[in-house]
């Protein structure tokens, strides 16, 4: 089994759908001739022809809506979206068309199609390339939004994604692109939505994270450890919907959460799940939630990116704030 990068396991993934499925299209700019500015798309264009990898102008909002059309006729269409900067043209097929498909058409058509984009900061991207606003889409109801973190993460649920007869963002933090290598068997298997990934046990407190903030986050568990303190991490993988029945089944064995997230902290993921928290959890709590985030101004500059993004120590002082509750 051979040990693969993120985005590669993106590849992998794309690859092995386009192969299962002969309705499935790719489209965005540069991913077929340039391969994604990534690579992520690398290979598929001499594969699978120029009908099935579509390179597109530079515009969001056709390359969206060109997407709504496709999944209403019959095919099963993946647009990528180069940075989640320049996503916010894609809002109104997403809002108007893609989310209510289902809905409109009282179930006589659906909207099969995934909307890929990387985000998040770390890389020292100009301005418009680090943006984390997964909440926005989160919003919307019937959209699913998903975040991997890991390469095997990535595998799985990207073959989910593109089967689920609904639309689905999945968001790639391109941070860890190329940050940590896994094996991963190529054998079709998707993981399942909708659904937390307890990535390290622990009875003192429950961190809950996504995307690359799980990096930070499992080293500050790692940290605590030596200090006596056992955190357990999840990975949230799904951001919409949230399965709340994993993150209260381990706050009620620890009693204390901390959750950290990229994004802004204003009405943002880590805000719904302390609401929910609040409301279904409240007699399990030991401690204030406490929320690890961005802040509500634009993503700085490279210079202030380590500021702005939440770092280990971060994490470790929120978690010794916490404890120190009876």
């Amino acid at each position: 089994m051979t040990e693969i990068t993120l985005v590669e396991a993106v590849n992998l993934a794309l690859m092995h759908e386009m192969e299962r499925d002969p309705a499935m299209v790719i489209l965005g700019q540069d991913i077929g001739v340039n391969g994604g500015v990534f690579r992520a798309t690398v290979g598929l264009l001499e594969k699978f022809g120029s009908e099935r990898v579509l390179d597109t102008p530079l515009a969001e909002n056709m390359i969206a809506g060109t997407a709504v059309g496709m999944a209403t006729q019959g095919l099963h269409p993946v647009a990528e979206i180069q940075f989640m900067g320049f996503i916010p043209p894609t809002i109104d097929q997403l809002i108007s068309h893609a989310s209510r498909m289902r809905n409109r058409t009282r179930g006589r058509l659906s909207c099969p199609m995934v909307l890929r984009a990387p985000y998040g900061g770390g890389i020292h991207a100009p301005e418009h390339h680090s943006e984390s606003t997964e909440a926005m889409f989160a919003h919307i109801p019937g959209i699913r939004v998903v975040i991997p973190s890991s390469p095997t993460r990535a595998y799985g649920l990207l073959l989910a994604a593109i089967r689920d007869p609904d639309p689905v963002v999945f968001l790639e933090p391109k941070r860890v692109y190329r940050l940590m290598k896994q094996a991963v068997e190529d054998n079709g298997e998707a993981l399942p939505l909708d659904t937390c990934f307890v990535l390290r046990p622990g009875s003192d407190i429950t961190l809950v994270s996504w995307g690359a903030m799980l990096h930070e986050t499992q080293q500050a568990a790692e940290q605590l450890a030596g200090e006596g303190i056992e955190a357990e991490v999840i990975d949230l993988a799904t951001i919409k919907p949230i399965d709340m029945e994993t993150i209260l089944e381990s706050v009620g064995r620890t009693g204390r959460c901390v959750i950290v997230q990229e994004a802004a902290r204003t009405c943002s993921v880590s805000a719904e799940i302390a609401a929910r928290l609040a409301e279904e959890g409240l007699m399990s709590l030991f401690a204030p939630i406490r929320r690890v985030t961005g802040f509500d101004t634009v993503m700085p500059m490279f210079r202030l990116e380590g500021h702005y993004m939440p770092g280990t120590e971060r994490i470790i002082d929120a978690v010794r704030q916490t404890m120190e509750y009876a």
